[in-house]
């Protein structure tokens, strides 16, 4: 499983190589699974991984809406938009991070793992980590206090790379 293309995950890249990735690997995906990825789930899809920063539903619809072609004024319902989610999270092409109520696309869909992210509290850019130690130091305390974990997301929020360069004030560090 791998956090990113790129080598901290932070870094500034062409995000249309994640798109792309992203749909390829969801068309293969549902494809194995019998799915049906509809053309609005592709679209939702895409538009998530148009950055490294979470979205929320809302945001999601305002632009599916604003991608209708002119003179289309049906509109899409928020509820289509959660089905649509609700569909990319339980086939493991999204994550959803619960802090900030919003998605971000799944770095490894077809690797079963527990989500574990790095969110910039300036920006918003969230990396997916690829570290198992993780889960494994959750599932031994779980384990030592008799817990039974249903699931897990760890969010860490501090500031990504380029925060801290911008704002070197905020890490206690200067210019």
């Amino acid at each position: 499983m791998s956090t990113s293309t790129n080598t901290s995950g932070f870094e500034q890249h062409n995000h249309s190589h994640c798109i792309s990735n992203a749909l390829a690997e969801a068309d293969l995906i549902c494809q194995q699974k019998t799915l049906r990825l509809t053309p609005l789930r592709r679209q939702v899809l895409g538009y998530i991984w148009q950055s490294h920063k979470p979205l929320g539903a809302y945001t999601l619809l305002e632009m599916l809406a604003a991608s209708r072609a002119p003179g289309n004024n049906s509109r899409i319902a928020p509820p289509t938009v959660y089905r649509a989610l609700e569909f990319l999270q339980e086939n493991g092409l999204v994550h959803r991070i619960a802090s900030l109520n919003a998605y971000i696309g799944c770095c490894s869909p077809s690797d079963t793992h527990q989500s574990h992210f790095f969110i910039c509290r300036h920006c918003n850019s969230t990396v997916e980590l690829a570290t198992p130690a993780i889960s494994a130091a959750i599932a031994q305390s779980a384990q030592d206090t008799g817990f039974m974990v249903e699931d897990e997301c760890v969010e860490v929020v501090g500031l990504c790379p380029q925060c801290q360069n911008i704002n070197p004030e905020a890490t206690g560090g200067t210019a």
